[in-house]
Formats: C-alpha cells, sequence, structure tokens
C-alpha cells in the first residue's frame, strides 16, 4: 500500500494535536492538584502567669560534736524549737515531716589526715509541704527568729534541699488556654491568607503543643508561666 506525504501530514498533524492536548491535561492537572494542595501552617500561643499553690520547704540545720549522744540531744532540743516556731506560724502537723538526723564520722572519712575540732557531724532536715504558699512565705521572713535562738538554717543552691514552688491546678486553665491559642493561630492564617489575596478554609490538620510551667524569674520563683503553642494547619481559597 502506498502512502503519499498527504497522508503523512495528517498524520503527522494529529499525533502533534495530541500531544499538546495531553501537554495541557497534565498542565491542568498540576495546576489543580496545586490548588487542592494550597494550604498555610500556623502556630498560635497563650501565655498565663499563675501563682504557685504548693511549697516544699526543707529547714536544715548542722551540729557539730565529739559525743554522738549529746549531739542528739541538742539536735532533739533544736527540733523542738523548729516546731514551735513552725506551729505559731499556723503550719499544721500534717504539713510537717520529720526526718531522721544524719551523722558522720568525719575522722574515717579522713584521708589527708586532717587534723580537725569536731569529730561528728551532724544533719537534720525538717520539710514543710504547704498548700498555703502565703502563709510559708511569711515563715521564711522570720528566720531570724530561729537565728536568735541558736539555730542557723543552711541552704544548698543545689541538690535535694532546696525551697520549691509548684502549681497543680493546670487542668483547671488548659482549655481556656487551648481555646485562646487556636484562635490567636487562627488571626495570623487569616492575615496571611488576606495578603496572600485568598479566602482562609478549614482546619486540615491541628497539633496541641505541651504545656510548659516556669519561673516567671529567678526571683519570683513562686510565680510561675504557663505556655502552650499549637499548630494548626488551614487550607486556602
Amino acid at each position: 500500500m502506498e502512502i503519499n506525504s498527504k497522508t503523512i501530514y495528517i498524520a503527522s498533524a494529529i499525533v502533534v494535536a495530541g500531544m499538546i492536548a495531553s501537554a495541557e491535561c497534565l498542565s491542568n492537572g498540576i495546576v489543580a492538584f496545586k490548588d487542592r494542595d494550597r494550604c498555610v501552617t500556623v502556630k498560635g500561643l497563650a501565655e498565663r502567669e499563675v501563682k504557685a499553690n504548693k511549697v516544699t520547704w526543707p529547714l536544715v540545720y548542722k551540729e557539730m560534736g565529739n559525743d554522738p549522744s549529746e549531739m542528739y540531744d541538742n539536735l532533739n532540743r533544736k527540733n523542738n524549737k523548729v516546731l514551735s516556731f513552725l506551729k505559731a506560724g499556723g503550719i499544721t502537723d500534717d504539713e510537717i515531716n520529720i526526718n531522721p538526723p544524719t551523722i558522720t564520722d568525719r575522722q574515717a572519712d579522713n584521708y589527708g589526715n586532717e587534723i580537725m575540732t569536731f569529730r561528728y557531724k551532724a544533719e537534720c532536715v525538717i520539710t514543710v509541704t504547704s498548700n498555703n504558699v502565703d502563709k510559708v512565705r511569711a515563715l521564711m521572713s522570720r528566720q531570724a527568729d530561729l537565728m536568735k535562738q541558736g539555730i542557723a538554717l543552711v541552704y544548698e543552691q543545689y541538690g535535694d534541699n532546696q525551697v520549691t514552688y509548684e502549681f497543680t491546678e493546670l487542668n483547671k486553665i488548659k482549655p481556656e488556654m487551648v481555646e485562646e491559642a487556636t484562635k490567636n493561630a487562627r488571626k495570623t492564617a487569616e492575615k496571611f491568607a488576606e495578603d496572600s489575596e485568598c479566602k482562609l478554609g478549614g482546619i486540615r490538620k491541628a497539633q496541641q503543643g505541651f504545656f510548659s510551667i516556669e519561673n516567671r524569674d529567678a526571683n519570683t520563683p513562686y510565680i510561675k508561666n504557663v505556655r502552650v503553642v499549637n499548630t494548626l494547619e488551614y487550607s486556602l481559597k
């Protein structure tokens, strides 16, 4: 069968037209896909300053001596004075925990042949745990009353025997903070959509961040800063 030039031309034109049509369809498909995938991811922040509602106050004092029996008697007398001080300030028995004293034989641990005046060192810790933060803080400001009675409280910058403040009512403020963070995220998304000349659609994805509770600053550890950041993805039209 003989194929003339006219037939070849027509066939070529059909192929080219088909390629152009396919390319246009493919292009339209990509644009449509991108339109469907248009979105914006934003973060919404919510913060609260709250007052701690629980305090743990370790009262630490030490005793030096060479007679363990005499040292125990001195510690007991100091314990009674500390307990009287606490109860006079409104602290109840349920809020007080008396730890047994610990005694260290300094001579037994003396590897450098140090000449020491006192062989034994004793430490006693009375811990106050209360939900009345103001009451405990008021007593802390009156520690000089104990010093007048010969009891010098020892504070440790590091370790377990530090004053700690806690906020334990997070569940009460969680719903409001989550709502506020979500509203703030939507405001940011609406602004983005407006600047992009788009319309904001619905939420496609949402992720609630972790709540953090930190001291507001180093000088007011009884004031806490509660913070949460929500991440939301909105569609754009």
